[in-house]
């Protein structure tokens, strides 16, 4: 008996290394891409938005239409009393600069359903990085800290760097300063000058790591929560001001306690739809199921899902 139980647990201790969770984490699905239905996925998931919440989002590149529509959004962001909050850009365009990005927000509509925060307007804070290969800290807007819980509401698409932008881009990146978002971007080795790094993965392994620093300090991944919606799928990011069109179907909406679920759970989705060749490659040439592969082995989640259609 023994014996037995030695051998068990050295198995359990492989698997933890390996990266592999014995419970699978549940991601809620609607194809009802409504207010109904991003709020059906917001009371699916169970838990409930309190304190002092942050709507992570992106605003949108000045020119870009993909982004989330506040109509979409709006009665779930009054529902939670958020506050949209956003950081600035590390690599120039209209929201570079806070003066510039509050505009872009007014003019994309998010200051008619909330009160926008760019959070990095006062500086930064250091958030710790644990168990990364290439990040000590994570460098986040100031503000960050000001925020009980945070609900990330996420456009999935592609993305000319990443291959894909979804919940663990947002929270990464999009949570990033504008200094942080260089230090993800060069893998630690910079923190100003050009974004454009040459070791793939590297970035994609950074942008996974500071992903995991942003769910820690909010206890542990329990003050914090993700939905996604797949519409408007085009190859290039809301940060494109000049985006292709999106030549696949709209998908959905999901949601789930688990980002590297969640990220998980789209990307195969997308290879799923009978259209979805043209994002599919993009996600391919950047090996963008990387930053899910590393966030799973960081910890930060599991690539195991259960997809519950409550529709």
């Amino acid at each position: 008996m023994k014996r037995i139980t030695l051998l068990f647990a050295a198995l359990l201790f492989v698997l933890s290394v390996a990266g592999t969770s014995f419970a699978a984490s549940k991601v809620f699905f609607t194809k009802d891409i409504s207010p109904a239905g991003i709020m059906a996925v917001y009371n699916a998931l169970g838990r409930q938005a309190t304190g002092k919440v942050a709507v992570k989002l992106s605003t949108g590149e000045a020119g870009n239409t993909h982004y989330l529509s506040p109509a979409l959004i709006g009665e779930l962001v009054k529902k939670v009393n958020g506050t949209i909050v956003e950081c600035n850009t590390a690599y120039g365009g209209s929201r570079s600069s806070t003066a510039m990005h509050r505009q872009v927000a007014e003019d994309h509509g998010f200051t008619k359903i909330a009160k926008v925060d760019i959070m990095d307007e006062e500086g930064e804070i250091s958030l710790p990085v644990t168990g990364g290969k290439h990040l000590k800290e994570d460098v986040v807007g100031s503000h960050f800290k000001d925020y009980d819980f945070v609900l990330v509401l996420t456009h999935f698409k592609g993305h000319a760097m990443g291959g894909f932008g979804g919940a663990l881009k947002n929270i990464s990146i999009g949570i990033a300063s504008s200094r942080g978002k260089a230090i993800i971007h060069t893998a630690g080795t910079r923190d100003s000058g050009s974004i454009w790094y040459d070791k793939q993965d590297d970035f994609l392994e950074s942008m996974a790591e500071a992903a995991k620093a942003v769910s820690d300090s909010l206890g542990n991944g329990k003050r914090i929560m993700y939905i996604s919606v797949m519409n408007h799928l085009s190859v290039d990011c809301d940060c494109d001001g000049n985006p292709s069109a999106p030549d696949m179907h709209d998908i959905g909406i999901l949601g789930s306690l688990d980002p590297v679920a969640l990220d998980q759970a789209c990307v195969d989705l997308v290879y799923k739809a009978p259209d979805g060749q043209s994002l599919i490659k993009r996600m391919e040439s950047r090996h963008g199921i990387h930053t899910v592969e590393h966030a799973e082995a960081i910890g930060l989640g599991s690539r195991a899902y259960d997809l519950v259609n409550i529709d």
